[in-house]
Formats: C-alpha cells, sequence, structure tokens
C-alpha cells in the first residue's frame, strides 16, 4: 500500500504515518513544511518518500503528485489531514480569517485530490480520508470560520464520496473532537475530572482513520460519543445552540501549548499549523 498523509510531522498526521508503517508492505508518503520533522520521522519508520510543501502553495499539488508517480507510479490511500484554525468571532476576525480558513482546510486539500486522482483511479481499489472535525457538524462560539471551513470540507467529502465510488475510490470521513497534540494539549479539559473523558490521542484517530480508509467505513468520530452531539445539532438544535450560550458551553474553549491561539473548535488538534505558513 502507497498511502500519502499530509500534516504529518506531529499530532495525528505523525500518529498516522507510524500507524500505517505497521501495515505489511506499507510505503509512504510524508507530507508537511517542516522537512527536518518529517525526516526525523521517516527515519524512525525505516524509511518514507518526504515531501516538504506548504499546502497553500498553489503549485504544492502538481510538484507532490509529480514525486509520487516518479517514485512510485501509483497511490493507494490519501489521507487528508493538514489543517489549521485561529480563534476568534467573526465581528473580531471578519471575512480575512474565514478566507485564509477556508484556504488550508478545504481549497487546499481539494487542490491535493485534484492532482492525485488519476493515480488513485489506476489503483482502484483506492481510498481517500478527509479528517474534518465535531465543529463541522455543530459550531461553537469563537470558531466561526473554522466551522464554516468543516462544514464545507464535509460537504465536499459526503459529495466526493459518491461520485468516486463508481471509480473504485472510497472517501472516508473522520471528525475528530478534543485531542491532544502539543499544539493542543487541552489542559483546561484534561484537568477537569468532569471534561477529562471528552479528550482522545492522536493514537484513537489514526485507528479511526484506518477505518474509514481500508476499512471501508462511512465516517468516524473521536471520541465515539461525539456522534450523538452530531445528531442532537439536527433532531434538537435549538437545544444544542442553548447548552453551547451556556457557562458550561463557553468552559470548554482551550489554549494552544504556547498560549497565544485558542483552539478554534473541538476538533481538528493543531495536525500540522506550519502547512499554513503560520508557526506553532
Amino acid at each position: 500500500m502507497i498511502a500519502l498523509i499530509t500534516g504529518a510531522s506531529s499530532g495525528i498526521g505523525e500518529a498516522t504515518a507510524r500507524r500505517l508503517a505497521r501495515e505489511p508492505g506499507s510505503q509512504l508518503v510524508l507530507v508537511a513544511r517542516r522537512g527536518e520533522r518529517l525526516r526525523a520521522l521517516a527515519q524512525v519508520l525505516g524509511g518514507a518518500l518526504v515531501l516538504a510543501e506548504d499546502l497553500t502553495d498553489e503549485g504544492a499539488a502538481a510538484r507532490i503528485a509529480e514525486a509520487v508517480e516518479a517514485e512510485h507510479g501509483r497511490l493507494d490511500m490519501l489521507v487528508n489531514n493538514a489543517g489549521a484554525g485561529w480563534s476568534g468571532t467573526f465581528a473580531q476576525q471578519g471575512a480575512a480569517n474565514l478566507r485564509r480558513t477556508i484556504e488550508i482546510n478545504l481549497l487546499a486539500q481539494a487542490r491535493l485530490t485534484e492532482a492525485l486522482l488519476p493515480a488513485l483511479h489506476r489503483s482502484a481499489p483506492s481510498c481517500i480520508v478527509n479528517v474534518a472535525s465535531t465543529s463541522g457538524r455543530v459550531a461553537r462560539p469563537g470558531s466561526s470560520a473554522y466551522s464554516a471551513s468543516k462544514f464545507a470540507f464535509i460537504g465536499w467529502t459526503d459529495a466526493l464520496h459518491l461520485e468516486e465510488a463508481p471509480h473504485g475510490v472510497h472517501v472516508g470521513l473522520v471528525n475528530p473532537g478534543f485531542i491532544a497534540t502539543e499544539g493542543f494539549p487541552q489542559r483546561e479539559l484534561v484537568g477537569r475530572a468532569s471534561t477529562r473523558w471528552m479528550v482522545s490521542t492522536p493514537e484513537k484517530v489514526a485507528e479511526a482513520i484506518i477505518d474509514a480508509g481500508p476499512g471501508g467505513r462511512a465516517e468516524r468520530y473521536v471520541p465515539r460519543p461525539y456522534a450523538l452531539a452530531a445528531a442532537a445539532r439536527l433532531l434538537l438544535p435549538g437545544g444544542v445552540r442553548r447548552v453551547l450560550a451556556s457557562r458550561d458551553g463557553t468552559a470548554l474553549s482551550t489554549t494552544t501549548a504556547a498560549g497565544t491561539h485558542a483552539a478554534s473548535a473541538a476538533g481538528d488538534q493543531e495536525r500540522d499549523r506550519a502547512a499554513t505558513g503560520a508557526d506553532r
């Protein structure tokens, strides 16, 4: 299996690379902006094709596709995992923040998928796993741009699933909730017994990616109970909005390791902020 993972330099992307490396015969393509982190990971894994690229560069997708074609001539699995978010209300950050968030969380992933689809078609049966967020199903205050980008990413994924099935390409979706990573340690939630259960690990997301890729699952939430929040949003929208507007709802805000940006949503915890050009 030839598998390409974006945002592979840390967090969920790194955990996914480590998990896929255990699959018999797997060969990995690691993509992120921080080349030194990728090379160190590739060495630990016993080798991988390392592509240090900024996915917001419009030429990156073509360069990645060319490198994969030259090295392997095929692609069996694409994990669209890179993403980022910046906290703040729409009134504070405006359309400019919406634009930059959609650029990395949707458009960059779409450009890369477009460039790699021919290889995925030739390798069918193959798969794409889009790592979105629970915030793409349930929005919270202070994360309007992030949620908008993830709602769009999920809608695109649902359509892509239907469009690519006839070509033998399965498209799965993974929606992480709060995930403890170096960029988003979730100290506020882990430090309270009442909310500790809400925080999961990158390794569990990596297992969900296996389920939604080679395993053929359509959609996975991590932790699994987050699916109930998505269902409640459809069945009881008014109730969910009241809860999220309450003190309990606003208490779910978390900060990054540096403390300079709040985690912008319940999910997608800083898989590779470097892919956006924003340093940790």
